[in-house]
Formats: structure tokens, C-alpha cells, sequence
């Protein structure tokens, strides 16, 4: 989640009304995302933007699972889920998976340091990461990489929301990574602004993948060249009023000022690890079975992440109450300070299976990760 320095220590007052913006937000998208999974199929053989999806390279070679995390509740409970999962399916038939690491961008050692291994990173010097915790993500990844020995040849970009559904293999190859075409990065609708940063000599803007650093399997050679010019150009971006104007569609679509101006700068976060790519002239294999994005994808099939950033809402007839919260829900936005209670009820008869199964998956984890009460708790 992405918060200003020491939110976590709120009033709750406060952290009540960034839920309810977190909600707002979620549900201004709402429209947005129906008309576009009308129009885009979310299977991984269909073209994306005028391009042909590839296949996997099979390479076969173990990628070291690297997730990037804060300190604070919200992530904390996250993480804990988001390994559970990756022990379940690390050795099973078609995981390619190697070892894991939290890199912990807050600077401090916390109270999961011996559950999840952990590399504390230390933030941006003060006042460049602009209030914005997000802006540390890249620079952890360049601290990572500089003073970690990663015994693996590839490396899994990933986040605090994301629970491995499938045994996932290595879908990148050595010259091109493996990414997830998200449908709202759009270099070429954004061209004036883009090429501030990637200049027309270094060719034309298609060269910038409509993905952003997570997930994205990648080799680690790549990603030691990307990550410096990932850390200048999000820092760049976020100086940059131009910019903000030109993804301002964000803002607007969100029709909220302060808490859209959190959610934006993980957009941005993504721009600047695609252009950073583009710049070192590395192509992703656009996989679009990476992940499923529930309540929008129906069925996990051969889909291999879970990624749970959208609410989920129903009355009792399964029916989809996007636009109010439902009579059942499950929003991770609603625990930002606390875990969620073990136990979630079920959704009602009709509700995809994909959400079905992310509740499920949920409840095994909390039942089965000691202390889940009382740890995690801001």
C-alpha cells in the first residue's frame, strides 16, 4: 500500500477515511475494467496491443521469489499469506521456484524477520523519496541485488498480493523476461510524455511493454542494468508536473485528490520500470496466464497468480454489487491496520470460482500461520 511516512501511527480517524477512499477508488475503475475485459480476453494466447503473445521459453532454470514490502500492518499480513502460499507450491511438478526474500524497504528489521527471510534495505535519503514510500521500491531493488548473494540466474518481481494459485515455471528466457500486460499502461497514448524519457533515437514507443516491474520473471544480469535507470527515471517522473498531467486519466477516473495521488504513484512506479526497460533494449514476453485479478476474472484455470487488488462484492443472490459494498465482501482495503479474521465466510451460491478460491486459500493460510491474531497488528 502505498502511504505517506509514519501513516501507520494515524489517527483513526484518518485511517478510516483513506479505507473509504481506498474503496471510492477502487470503484470509479469499475466501468472502466468491465468495458475493457469486454473488448480483451485475459487468456495467454490472444494478442495485446497489436502485438502476438509468446509463448514460454522453458528455460527451465530456478528464479529466486523476491517480494518487496514495508514494515507496516497492512503489508505485513500480506507477506505472511503470500509465503504460505509459495512453501505449498515451491516443489511441486512445474515450479521452477528457488529461494524467497522480502525486501523490507523501511530501513528497520520488524517482527516477521524469522518467519520470511528478509532483506532490510535502507530507504531513499530523506526528502527524495518525496513522502512516498512507493518511490523506495526500485532502490531496494539496486541495494538487493548490489549486496545479496542470489544463488539463482532468474528473479520473480513480486508483491505483498499475490498468492501463487499454480505451480508457476520459469517463463522468461535469457534475453527476454516474462511480464503481465496490464490494459491501463498505454506508452503509445501517452507518447508526447514518454519521450522525455525515452528519447525517438532510441526507437519507436511500441519499444516500451505495456507491463510494470511485478510480475515479471527476469534474469538477474537484466535486471542489475535496469534497476539504477529504473531508480533515476521514477524519480524523475514524480518531479516532473508534465507528467502528472499526462496520466492524470488516473485522477480523474478515481474523482478523489489526496488519496488518488497515493494510488497514482504506483502507476507510475510501472512506467518507469517499463521505460527503463525499453531503454536497456529489453523486450517481455507478454504472459496474460501470469495472474487473474478477481472479481473480474471468473475462473483460475492454468492461471498461476492470484492477485487480489480489487474489492470483491456481492449481495446474496451472487450477484456483482460494484458501485456499494456488498452484503458479502472480502477487500483487503479493509484491513489496514489488523490482519483479517480467520475463517471468512464463504461468498453466497453464484460468485466466480476465482473469488471463491482466493477466500479459500486465504482461510487455509490463517489457519495455519501461527499467531495469526495477534501479529501484524499497527
Amino acid at each position: 500500500m502505498i502511504v505517506r511516512k509514519n501513516m501507520g501511527r494515524a489517527k483513526s480517524l484518518l485511517m478510516l477515511l483513506i479505507v473509504l477512499g481506498f474503496s471510492f477508488a477502487t470503484y470509479n475503475l469499475v466501468s472502466l475494467i468491465i468495458e475493457h475485459n469486454k473488448n480483451e480476453g485475459l487468456v495467454a494466447d490472444e494478442s495485446f496491443g497489436g502485438r502476438k503473445v509468446m509463448g514460454s521459453a522453458k528455460s527451465g532454470s530456478k528464479y529466486h521469489v523476491a517480494l518487496t514490502a514495508t514494515d507496516a500492518a497492512y503489508s505485513q499480513w500480506q507477506c505472511r499469506i503470500m509465503y504460505y502460499w509459495y512453501k505449498k507450491v515451491r516443489d511441486m511438478p512445474g515450479s521452477d521456484m528457488g529461494k524467497f526474500t522480502r525486501i523490507l524497504h523501511s530501513g528497520r528489521a520488524d517482527q516477521l524477520m524469522n518467519e520470511i527471510p528478509t532483506f532490510v534495505a535502507d530507504p531513499l535519503p530523506e526528502g527524495l523519496d518525496r513522502g512516498y514510500i512507493v518511490l523506495n521500491r526500485p532502490w531496494a531493488f539496486v541495494q538487493w541485488l548490489e549486496k545479496a548473494d542470489i544463488e539463482e540466474e532468474y528473479i520473480l518481481m513480486a508483491e505483498p498480493d499475490h498468492i501463487f494459485v499454480n505451480p508457476l515455471p520459469n517463463l522468461a528466457s535469457r534475453t527476454q523476461p516474462a511480464g503481465f500486460p496490464f490494459f491501463y499502461i498505454k506508452p503509445a497514448e501517452n507518447e508526447k510524455i514518454i519521450r522525455k524519457f525515452y528519447p525517438e533515437e532510441k526507437g519507436p514507443v511500441t519499444d516500451v511493454d505495456p507491463i510494470g516491474n511485478s510480475p515479471v520473471i527476469i534474469q538477474k544480469s537484466l535486471m542489475e542494468e535496469i534497476a539504477p535507470s529504473w531508480v533515476n527515471i521514477s524519480l524523475r517522473m514524480k518531479d516532473d508536473p508534465e507528467t502528472d498531467k499526462a496520466f492524470g486519466w488516473v485522477l480523474e477516473i478515481l474523482a478523489i485528490s489526496d488519496i488518488s495521488n497515493l494510488l497514482y504513484f504506483a502507476l507510475e512506479i510501472r512506467y518507469a520500470y517499463a521505460v527503463a526497460s525499453a531503454l536497456h533494449g529489453v523486450k517481455h514476453i507478454l504472459r496474460k496466464d501470469f495472474m487473474l485479478q478477481p472479481p473480474w476474472d471468473l475462473h483460475v484455470g492454468k492461471k498461476f497468480i492470484i492477485h487480489y487488488t480489487y474489492g470483491c462484492d456481492y449481495n446474496l443472490k451472487g450477484e456483482l454489487t460494484y458501485g456499494k459494498i456488498g452484503e458479502w465482501r472480502f477487500d483487503k482495503r479493509s484491513h489496514l491496520t489488523s490482519p483479517p479474521p480467520k475463517n471468512l465466510s464463504l461468498p453466497p451460491p453464484g460468485v466466480p470460482e476465482s473469488v471463491v478460491r482466493l477466500v479459500k486459500m486465504v482461510n487455509e493460510a490463517t489457519a495455519n500461520i501461527p499467531e495469526w491474531d495477534s501479529l501484524n497488528r499497527t
